[in-house]
């Protein structure tokens, strides 16, 4: 192989890639949208105040009453919940005689609702209690947040009325009940630090599907390149001065140089956002909120992780390129290469959860998954070295074993139109080129 040549083709097929709007684009918006998904709905909704007009008729006559006190609807304060806040604006409604007075009163209740004068209403008996049930009449039953600030004070104050008429305080019972929020420490060799786990799976998240889009975008180019330079001709115009390996490795090297050069910049990006600084210069969270950190060895274990997979799925990509004619042929094909990518996302939250797992282990060693699974049990808690030694070596035999492999349909494959190949056919390649 002439480097000299390999050199030339590198830098023809960095700098066509590198100049266009399209990566410039997508280098910029990646994080951008990155950013929104793994920060924005929480903040949206940790911010969000619903304004929520609710009747309660309730004829046990002993809820309703605490139910408001706690909502805080007298004072016009907003009921807090896990997502967001929701101010209801409730008022209490004596309940009519049973039978058709009632009858009407619940009908009168759907009309206001209908009408827009209301927006939901509650009706609390002494048989759905005693079955844990509470009617919600409203619209839209969608409104998860509402119904979850209901559902808890709803429940809270059923239990301190059951509590009281059993004669136990229940002050004294939720003092002796309260529950414990574990602070989380990350332990590591370089010294122990506060960090949240949902911090630490956000950190994970984006750097598996980062990695994971990534392989996937850049294989598609060397595919969509090889097809191009084949339907067009212009790789019989190539080959007059290069060998079809050197044409390959060009390709291949010169993409990878482009994919590299784009995470510079999202990596770069990530470490930005995830600084404490910066954060609460933002003022996105609060200035003690522990945040994970993107360190050098993290950074290191990314970009190996991506050059192991995408020179992995990038070969395979290559030969579908040259081995047939047309896009549509090729991308039938090449969903052999997406089931290997797609079976990790499968893995994605028990590896998490778990990544020392004896499965965890087996499975990201198996060179077609290490990529990504590595890189996950890596980001989450780093395996011992012997692991990663090892999924990186047998993935590197196995990315010489493709390229291996890839060359040599390449070598028949660029120059072969009109008929699709078979697997027969392919492995004749293979054998014979």
């Amino acid at each position: 192989m002439r480097l000299d040549k390999v050199r030339v083709l590198v830098k023809r097929e960095y700098v066509s890639r590198i100049k266009t709007k399209g990566f410039w684009l997508s280098t910029l918006l990646v994080p951008l949208l990155f950013a929104s998904l793994a920060i924005l709905p929480a903040l949206v909704m940790s911010r969000t105040t619903t304004q929520h007009t609710l009747v309660v008729v309730d004829t046990t006559g002993r809820l309703a009453p605490a139910l408001a006190e706690r909502l805080g609807s007298a004072e016009g304060e907003s009921a807090q919940s896990e997502l967001g806040q929701v101010r209801f604006d409730l008022s209490v409604e004596q309940p009519a005689r049973p039978g058709a007075e009632r009858e009407r009163q619940r009908a009168e209740l759907d009309r206001r609702v209908l009408a827009e004068e209301i927006d939901s209403w509650l009706w609390i008996g002494d048989e759905g209690l005693a079955e844990d049930r509470v009617e919600y009449h409203a619209e839209s039953v969608s409104n998860f947040l509402t119904q979850e600030v209901l559902e808890d004070a709803l429940s809270r104050e059923l239990q301190r009325l059951r509590l009281t008429d059993a004669g136990i305080d229940p002050d004294r019972v939720a003092e002796l009940t309260r529950s414990v929020d574990l602070d989380t420490v990350k332990v590591t060799e370089a010294g122990s630090r506060a960090e949240m786990g949902a911090a630490g799976v956000i950190l994970a998240y984006v750097l598996f599907f980062l990695l994971y889009m990534i392989i996937i975008i850049y294989g598609q180019q060397v595919m969509n390149g090889v097809l191009e330079e084949k339907t067009s001709r212009a790789v019989e115009v190539l080959i007059s001065s290069v060998t079809p390996f050197e044409l390959m490795m060009g390709k291949l090297t010169g993409i990878c140089l482009v994919g590299l050069t784009q995470l510079a910049v999202w990596l770069g990006s990530i470490a930005a956002l995830t600084a404490p600084a910066i954060v609460s210069a933002l003022a996105l969270v609060p200035e003690d909120f522990p945040l994970p950190q993107l360190g050098l060895d993290l950074t290191f274990h990314f970009a190996f992780c991506f050059l192991l997979g995408y020179f992995l799925y990038a070969s395979f990509y290559a030969a579908i390129g040259s081995a047939f004619n047309n896009i549509q042929e090729a991308q039938q094909f090449a969903t052999v290469a997406v089931v290997f990518l797609v079976a990790p996302l499968a893995l994605f939250m028990p590896v998490i959860n778990d990544p020392n797992a004896p499965w965890a282990v087996i499975a990201s060693l198996i060179p077609v998954f290490t990529p990504l699974l590595m890189m996950l049990r890596i980001a989450v808690q780093t395996p011992p070295l012997w692991q990663i030694a090892l999924g990186y070596g047998l993935t590197a035999v196995f990315v010489a074993l493709m390229v291996w492999v890839t060359s040599r349909i390449y070598r028949v494959g660029i120059l072969m139109v009109g008929k699709k190949p078979s697997l027969k056919e392919l492995w004749r390649w293979v054998r014979y080129a």
